[in-house]
């Protein structure tokens, strides 16, 4: 077995906050809407691609809405600057037993409606999202949850659990109010959390915005920005020209064809850095033809990844051939298959299956996935004569029907900074119905995964995964397209931005110089 040397990487990016003018301000420093003259700037506008589906936490797993999660909420648990787990809303936690732990929460931490924070929350919080079906894959590893007293509570885990304290990181376990919790109330059109923002308005298609909470626990990572605006541009030259006139001061999803042009740009930074992120094109493992594996093996070989790096990212990332990230322990490229047209033509004949008879739209949710989706377009007919459609549509509907499963191929990626978590998310069986689009179904899979949760030992835990990543390079679920670098692009008077290869925003250590 062959591993790749996996990097050392970090968690969660990075992000946000002081001082402008209420709607922004030119890249020279002076303001461009509301606000004092010379003033500092007590503001930030940051342009995304795609609009969140949902703020709550416990509705969705998209990127674009774990953003806003992490303004608005606090877990229990988050990872440092260190790749270490630490405590969050949970002042300390000891394992007390190989199934038991014990988390003592902070005393005197408020929700944004005034309220504070006690056991009854947490204990009602993850045992409301265990009944989640986007995120209870994160907290499969919680048996059972009970209060100790006001400010302790004790989780038991069905075994030994390496993954326990980076699943109560996730947002899906974000803490809510009880009260708020038993009465129904609305989280995804108004997020009521223990966050460093408040969310003050969200103007569909357009904006979200965003204020200080003035009693945010963590007094250590108080933001200096008080006030964001999140504007929603979906097409990415337009984001960039947005940039470059000052309309915006970050921005977080880069277009890879305006790259060399934001850096020639006079007071733009550009930042970027190797990600996690996996993209693939998904397949339907349950529609006549493409559970054929051998078919989905031909496809694999037909389509050339380099040539999808270029149209798709401008050449900024890295083709992929295995079915997991390579930067991450457990990496590995056994039974992964290379670009191989005349070996895409034998698996192929090998499947028995009329190359005509494979039709399929592709979906697509934004611009790269539509450039990468058209060379596979263009790759399956010249090599295989299947004909396949692009077809575009916005984030929401686009996670909607491919995790339900009303779709035959989509371009779709996962971002992860735990192995375990990828693979769970992915391909384990319990997550059809969320992020397991490709509805893999295989118990030898989902036995390695489970095992490799449940090792404790780092080392062993690695060769564990190894071994169940060269399973689905075998059974090929989906074509692995490539790993792309995470860009941000800002003003450069705005000091404290971190990257990190997970991608996630930090919304605390950045602030105007």
């Amino acid at each position: 077995m062959r591993n790749r040397k996996w990097r050392v990487l970090s968690l969660l990016l990075v992000a946000v906050m002081t001082l402008g003018i209420l709607f922004g301000c030119s890249k020279d420093g002076g303001e461009k809407g509301s606000g004092g003259k010379g003033g500092k700037k007590d503001t930030i506008i940051i342009a995304t691609m795609a609009e969140p589906p949902t703020l709550s936490p416990t509705e969705q797993n998209a990127i674009a809405s774990s953003y806003m999660n992490a303004l608005t909420f606090s877990q229990l648990t988050r990872m440092n600057e260190d790749m270490e787990m630490e405590g969050a809303l949970a002042e300390s936690f000891e394992n007390t037993s190989e199934t038991e732990w014990v988390f003592h929460l902070r005393k005197g931490v408020k929700f944004h409606n005034g309220e504070e924070m006690t056991a009854d929350d947490v204990v009602t919080s993850i045992t409301y999202a265990k009944t989640c079906p986007e995120i209870n894959l994160y907290n499969a590893s919680v048996e059972k949850i009970e209060k100790v007293d006001d400010y302790t509570i004790k989780i038991t885990t069905p075994g030994p659990s390496a993954i326990l304290l980076s699943d109560l990181a996730h947002h899906g376990n974000a803490i809510m109010p009880k009260k708020l919790l038993d009465e129904g109330h609305n989280f995804s059109t108004d997020p009521i959390g223990t966050g460093p923002y408040k969310h003050v308005e969200w103007k569909r298609g357009d904006s979200l915005e965003f204020e200080i909470f003035e009693d945010y626990w963590d007094e250590e990572h108080m933001p200096s920005i008080k006030h964001m605006i999140w504007k929603i541009i979906p097409e990415g030259s337009s984001r960039t020209i947005a940039l470059e006139a000052g309309e915006v001061d970050y921005i977080v999803d880069v277009e890879a064809m305006d790259v060399e042009r934001l850096e020639a740009a006079d007071g733009i930074k550009l930042d970027k850095i190797a990600a996690t992120n996996h993209m693939w094109m998904m397949v339907n493992n349950e529609v006549p033809g493409l559970d054929n594996v051998d078919v989905r093996r031909a496809m694999n070989c037909a389509i050339n990844k380099e040539d999808v790096v270029q149209v798709a990212l401008n050449n900024l990332g890295t083709p992929s051939y295995s079915m997991a990230p390579d930067n991450m322990p457990g990496a590995t490229d056994e039974n992964t298959l290379p670009y191989d047209p005349e070996k895409a033509k034998e698996y192929m004949e090998a499947s028995g299956v009329d190359p005509a008879d494979v039709k399929f739209s592709i979906i697509c949710s934004n611009d790269q996935k539509k450039r990468a989706g058209e060379v596979v377009q263009a790759n399956l007919k010249e090599v295989l004569g299947i004909e396949c459609e692009i077809e575009s549509m916005d984030l929401a509907t686009y996670l909607s029907i491919t995790s339900e499963g009303n779709y035959t191929a989509a371009i779709g990626n996962y971002s992860s900074t735990d192995m375990i978590q990828y693979l769970v998310g992915v391909y384990h069986t319990k997550s059809i119905g969320a992020s397991n689009r490709t509805r893999l179904n295989s118990p030898e899979v989902d036995a390695l995964i489970d095992k490799a949760a449940a090792t404790i030992n780092p080392d062993e835990r690695a060769e564990v995964l190894s071994e169940c990543i060269a399973l689905i390079n075998d059974l090929c679920p989906q074509v692995p397209l490539y790993q792309d670098m995470h860009m941000r692009a800002y003003n450069e008077n705005l000091g404290g931005v971190i990257m990190y290869p997970g991608g996630t925003l930090y919304m605390h250590a950045m602030y105007w110089k």
